[in-house]
């Protein structure tokens, strides 16, 4: 069975020098990349599936985000945020040399995704190319982003979703075998859809970890703090402008993947981002909630199709 390789990046903070961990597959030559970044309380490993499926096509490069699974935690916990998170993926880039980026971002990393996405144009690379530049131009950032999935997730998000996740979002998980901690996932991640055994098997190894004589949850519990100041009203209506503008001017292809009975994207703001941004169209993944695993077949082949079109 194919393996990921483990590497590691070296980013910067206010509070200084972090480790970001990502999981890498195909050849590591191929400067092609698939980035696909994960959700909230998630680690990289969610994307196996999608990158066995595409590492032939691509270099599949899976980031922990900072602050989960093999990243280390950082000091100051305000800055669990996507400033943060838009930086090391900057320095991730460079570090593996992409070229041509193609993005899944599921729940958070979507969010992440349309901030990046709106550094970085499509043009970028043309401009490089350019003999002679004039100050108004646009700076180049050396990427160039091809196409962008949105795993159940977009600029407007429902305010009891938020408050649904903050109800579990920092609560240690601890348990005393493997199989009880896989019978949880099953009965609390069920919005995520129906999963066979084995399937369940792989989405609980991902972030559940066997430290000091106990199956334990991977992630910096105080990430809970940094995410509950997006309870606030005032707060999410910010956030949610800023997002609307970074997602108006993604000049790449976007599929949207909607879980049919999401609380976090709902379909109406859907028909609102299908507006707003004419190169975005949807796939409505039926018996998931928030959010669709990217596990089951039928999933990825719907996420394949859209890459390699």
């Amino acid at each position: 069975m194919e393996s990921p390789r483990l590497n590691y990046v070296n980013c910067v903070s206010t509070a200084g020098v972090h480790r970001m961990a990502y999981w890498e597959w195909g050849d590591p030559a191929n400067d092609r990349v698939l980035l696909c970044v994960h959700g909230l309380t998630r680690t990289g490993r969610d994307f196996d599936d999608i990158a066995k499926a595409m590492s032939a096509e691509y270099r599949v490069v899976c980031p922990d985000i900072v602050g989960r699974g093999a990243s280390d935690f950082l000091g100051n916990p305000a800055l669990y945020a996507v400033p943060q998170y838009v930086s090391d993926i900057f320095t991730l880039l460079a570090r593996v040399n992409a070229k041509t980026i193609d993005w899944i971002g599921t729940s958070m990393g979507g969010i992440i995704g349309m901030a990046f996405a709106s550094l970085v144009k499509k043009t970028d690379l043309q401009l490089a190319k350019q003999e002679t530049r004039h100050e108004s131009m646009p700076r180049d950032t050396g990427f160039a982003l091809n196409k962008l999935v949105l795993n159940d997730v977009g600029p407007k998000i429902e305010l009891e979703s938020i408050k649904r996740i903050g109800t579990y979002v920092g609560v240690p998980l601890v348990f005393d075998t493997f199989d009880r901690a896989v019978e949880h996932m099953k009965k609390n991640a069920a919005s995520f859809g129906p999963l066979s055994d084995t399937q369940w098997v792989e989405f609980t190894k991902s972030v559940i970890k066997f430290k000091d004589n106990a199956w334990k949850s991977h992630y910096d519990i105080r990430i809970a703090e940094a995410f509950r100041l997006q309870e606030n009203a005032e707060a999410l209506a910010a956030a949610e402008a800023y997002l609307w503008r970074a997602y108006a001017s993604i000049d790449c292809p976007i599929l949207i993947l909607r879980g049919e009975t999401s609380d976090l994207l709902s379909s109406e703001s859907v028909d609102q981002m299908l507006e707003q941004n004419k190169n975005s169209r949807v796939s409505v993944i039926p018996e998931v909630g928030h959010a669709p695993t990217l596990m089951p077949a039928e999933q990825v082949h719907t996420v394949r199709e859209f890459l390699l079109s």
